[in-house]
């Protein structure tokens, strides 16, 4: 009888042990740009200068719409809240980012993560509905010139902004959070990748990745393709309605009010794609950290320059600030 209590004894020790190992790990090793370690002053130097271009383009779009009269329009006031969200969403990654570029330690806690995880989830969502809300902004304007101000008056505009915002910041990505943190982490705690991010995640789990993975890629599907959907059918409608105006001046100038939308939209899906869709980038941890660079960093700085460089309200706006 002993015996067996001392083989049963000797049986439950390991099991309790590997629920300790599990338990223990409580933070994660940032590896970032690990195999740039030389290179890591000249990072920080150009993405330092990248994200002060970033904060400083949205910022100064959000001011120009908010102080000048002649932009105070739907589709300006959906493109201040996009440069509020881009600035948010690149102060999510960037700034740890640079501070990681300058230490050794590149420690982030559990909880610090699954925030981050979240933020970023989140505000990628509210950015796929926003899109969505430009698209069908600009629809109205090119399709039912006549109506546009009747049908896009301003209580809903503040409806479909905050409908965005809401609905990105709360099922999916709080959803996604939840079912990352109930993850079990043991082994490994360096995460190959310069932010917290769904994939490098799961790669360290000791858990069956199965239902989250699931779970996960179904809510980003519905986030994702329900609003991509919205956005070809707006863009559907647009072109079918330009290419049958006759007179050459006026096709341009209809095209020419959701050219720097659709540039946009193609830099965001394109990126997406890039990352979460092609099977070789999410193989290849240095591919997958270049085309991450594009969506957090690179696009949020393009989009003030794309909206303001052959738009000439902006440009008499920026004329009255004398800039």
């Amino acid at each position: 009888m002993n015996m067996e209590k001392l083989k049963l004894s000797q049986e439950i020790l390991p099991l309790e042990g590997l629920r300790n190992t599990t338990m223990m790990i409580t933070e994660f090793i940032i590896l970032g740009f690990g195999d740039l370690q030389e290179l890591n002053p000249l990072l920080f130097l150009v993405f330092g200068i990248v994200y002060m271009a970033t904060v400083s383009g949205n910022l100064l779009l959000v001011v120009l719409v908010c102080t000048q009269r002649g932009l105070q329009t739907p589709m300006y006031f959906f493109l201040a809240n996009l440069s509020c969200l881009e600035v948010c969403y690149t102060s999510n990654i960037v700034p740890r980012m640079l501070v990681d570029l300058l230490r050794e330690k590149r420690v982030i806690s559990m909880v610090g993560c699954i925030i981050q995880l979240y933020l970023f989830g989140a505000l990628g969502s509210t950015e796929c509905y926003l899109l969505a809300v430009m698209s069908y902004d600009r629809y109205l304007a090119v399709c039912r010139p006549l109506h546009y101000l009747t049908l896009m008056h301003g209580t809903l505009c503040v409806k479909l902004a905050i409908g965005s915002w809401f609905s990105g910041f709360t099922v999916a990505a709080a959803f996604q959070a939840a079912m990352v943190s109930s993850l079990n982490f043991c082994g490994g705690n360096e995460i190959d990748h310069f932010f917290c991010d769904l994939k490098p995640l799961q790669k360290l789990s000791c858990s069956d990745p199965y239902l989250v993975n699931l779970a996960c890629m179904s809510l980003t599907a519905l986030v994702t393709l329900a609003p991509f959907g919205l956005t070809l059918a707006s863009y559907w409608q647009i072109f079918s309605v330009v290419l049958h105006i006759s007179s050459r001046q006026s096709r341009q100038k209809a095209f020419s009010t959701c050219s720097s939308h659709l540039v946009v939209v193609t830099l965001f899906y394109g990126t997406l794609i890039l990352v979460y869709a092609v099977p070789l980038a999410g193989q290849v941890s240095s591919l997958n950290k270049a085309f991450s660079l594009l969506y957090t960093v690179v696009t949020p700085m393009c989009n003030p320059f794309i909206y303001s460089l052959k738009n000439n309200d902006i440009k008499e706006a920026l004329k009255k600030l004398k800039i």
